[in-house]
This record gives C-alpha cells, sequence and structure tokens, in this order.
C-alpha cells in the first residue's frame, strides 16, 4: 500500500484518510450522491418517499432512475420511456457497481448524444481489454481479469448487452441492458468502465479483496466538499447553456449589399 499526503491543510481542519483504488471496477459502490446530486443540479426532479428508495425523474419526464438497496438483488434501476423512433428501454446495475462507473451512463441522459455513431468497444480497445468473439457474441476482457463487458445477438436479431466485475470470492456487481437501450449510453458505461483512473473511498469503505491496489491518502473535508461543488457547478453550467442555446431567439441574417452595388449608389 502506498501512502501520500496533501502539501497544504487549512486552519483547524483534520485530514482525513482515504484511498485511491485500481482497478475502479473492483472499488464498491461508493457515495450515491455523486450520481444524484448531479442530476439534481441539471434540473431531474426528485421523486423519492421520505424514508424510501431515491427515485428520480428527467425533465421531459420520459427516464427515471431508482437506487434501492434494501431488496434483493438491489441497486440501480434506469428507464426509459418510448418517445419518437426510440423504443422503451431499461437498464439495471447492482448495488456494489462503483457510483462513479454508473455516472458514466446517468450523466450522459443529461446530456444530447453524439452525432458520430457511438463505439462502445473503443475505449476498452485503448485499455487493451482482451476482445474475443464467437459468431455473433463479442466478449471484451479487463487484462487483470476482474472486468468484462458481453454482446449476445440471438436469431431475431436482438442484442443484449451485460457487464461485471468481481473477484475469486464471487463480490462484485453485475449490469444488464435492455436490446433497446440507446448506444450512447452503453457507450458512456463502456468508457466509464474502462478507464484507468482510480476512484476514492473512506476508511472502512475499502473491499476486502487481493484483487485490488490502494494508495492512501489524507484529504481534508473542504477538499472533498470542493470536488463535489465543482461536478455540480459543472452540471448546473451545462444545463444554463443548454437551456440559453434552446430558448435564445432566431434572428434572420441582415441583408447587405454587394460591394458593386455600393459603389454604383454613391456614384448617383
Amino acid at each position: 500500500m502506498k501512502r501520500k499526503q496533501w502539501a497544504s491543510w487549512g486552519p483547524g481542519e483534520q485530514p482525513e484518510q482515504h484511498y485511491l483504488i485500481e482497478p475502479r471496477a473492483l472499488a464498491g459502490g461508493g457515495d450515491i450522491r455523486h450520481v444524484s446530486e448531479y442530476l439534481r443540479a441539471s434540473g431531474w426532479r426528485d421523486r423519492s418517499k421520505k424514508d424510501g428508495p431515491l427515485a428520480l425523474e428527467s425533465p421531459d419526464r420520459t427516464v427515471r432512475i431508482s437506487y434501492d438497496p434494501y431488496i434483493q438483488p438491489g441497486g440501480w434501476a434506469i428507464r426509459g420511456a418510448a418517445r419518437g423512433h426510440q423504443a422503451e428501454w431499461w437498464a439495471t446495475l447492482g448495488r456494489q457497481t462503483p457510483v462513479e462507473i454508473v455516472a458514466g451512463l446517468t450523466d450522459a441522459l443529461t446530456q444530447p448524444p453524439s452525432a458520430h455513431a457511438p463505439n462502445v468497444w473503443a475505449p476498452l480497445k485503448e485499455q487493451r481489454w482482451q476482445l474475443q468473439s464467437e459468431g455473433r457474441h463479442y466478449t471484451a476482457t479487463s487484462r487483470d481479469g476482474s472486468a468484462w463487458l458481453h454482446f449476445r445477438q440471438d436469431t431475431t436479431g436482438d442484442a443484449l448487452w451485460w457487464s461485471g466485475a468481481g473477484d475469486p470470492r464471487g463480490s462484485g456487481w453485475s449490469a444488464q441492458f435492455a436490446p433497446t437501450t440507446p448506444m450512447h449510453l452503453v457507450a458512456a458505461f463502456s468508457a466509464a468502465l474502462a478507464s484507468p483512473e482510480p476512484v476514492m473511498r473512506p476508511r472502512g469503505r475499502v473491499p476486502h479483496t487481493a484483487k485490488i491496489r490502494t494508495t492512501s491518502v489524507s484529504v481534508l473535508p473542504s477538499q472533498l466538499s470542493a470536488w463535489q461543488q465543482a461536478r455540480i457547478t459543472a452540471a448546473r453550467a451545462a444545463t444554463w447553456a443548454r437551456s440559453w442555446n434552446a430558448n435564445r431567439p432566431r434572428t434572420a441574417p441582415r441583408p447587405h449589399a454587394s460591394a458593386g452595388g455600393t459603389r454604383a449608389r454613391a456614384r448617383r
């Protein structure tokens, strides 16, 4: 285990021990506010009942997200209503899915899809995951074998994606996506899953597995708060920018005479 200490501490604050964990897929669930506060800052409505599971609804009411750790198997459930050419869809992610990976998908719900065709496999290839194919079935496995992404296609052409991570002791998580789940969302999940960036967990929240690498860091509460606030501020700024672009008045370009016409009027 490595140890790292921040250079400057503010007056009156006591540092807290946290751990940077690699690979992120085995870091455990984490603080669900990483997901929920970003969505709230992006204009999502909180539909949670008192003392009940988390429930959020998109501004256009077409997508609902819930997190319930008290049922079996529990975890995240995301459902999208049919809209235009998009059929109804769903995704489920186990409660031990790291919130940073969940956020890869849920953050993408707040953004318009890219004009480019999504490539689910690209971020996995960039991180040198092992890709195998068997007919119309594909599997990508992380270099240490702890995480995977599967694609299966049945005889009718319907595709099913599922993913997960675990260690030899059996602890871990799994995620599934409906055949109709928009591909840019699956690609966003894939990018977050493949990211080599470690994630942070407080002392006492580090999984007991030999498959992870940890670096001990001393962090001030004000630093944690600032990092969380930066994410929320970014969500609000992006939401405001989209709203302004959608609502700004469209003005027709002003007609202007050619240079030749201007000179002709001047001669008169």
